[in-house]
């Protein structure tokens, strides 16, 4: 009998590292413009107890509505929504979000976008 396993190779391997770390220095800059410090984009669930501190508004506890299955589905549009606002962006950054997200959060991280505030309404 032959073990037939799930393989990856190791261009697969290499193409996943380089997106993830691509990924966590996009995420640690956009941490920096939304003034906390970056390393904290590291840390799992800490992290997305930020995102949503930063982004939603409020005391971030909004990241456990991710746990409601069906629910998160319509959290996670919400919370890209807020995401594009609170860096003044409009409808179509939202539409490149949803599509493109690696591509949209390198341009927040290296654009010229400023942190304005929760939901786009400034502190």
């Amino acid at each position: 009998m032959e073990n037939v396993g799930y393989q990856m190779s190791g261009g697969t391997i290499a193409f996943c590292l380089i997106i993830t770390v691509v990924s966590l220095v996009a995420m640690w800059m956009i941490f920096t413009k939304a003034g906390e410090p970056g390393w904290k984009c590291l840390i799992p669930i800490y992290s997305a107890f930020i995102e949503f501190k930063l982004f939603w508004g409020g005391s971030g506890w909004a990241f456990l509505l991710l746990l409601i299955p069906l629910v998160n589905i319509v959290i996670c549009f919400m919370f890209y929504w807020r995401l594009c606002k609170s860096f003044g962006k409009g409808g179509g950054f939202f539409v490149l979000m949803l599509l493109l997200p690696l591509v949209a959060f390198l341009i927040l991280a290296f654009g010229k976008d400023q942190y304005i505030g929760p939901n786009g309404i400034p502190a």
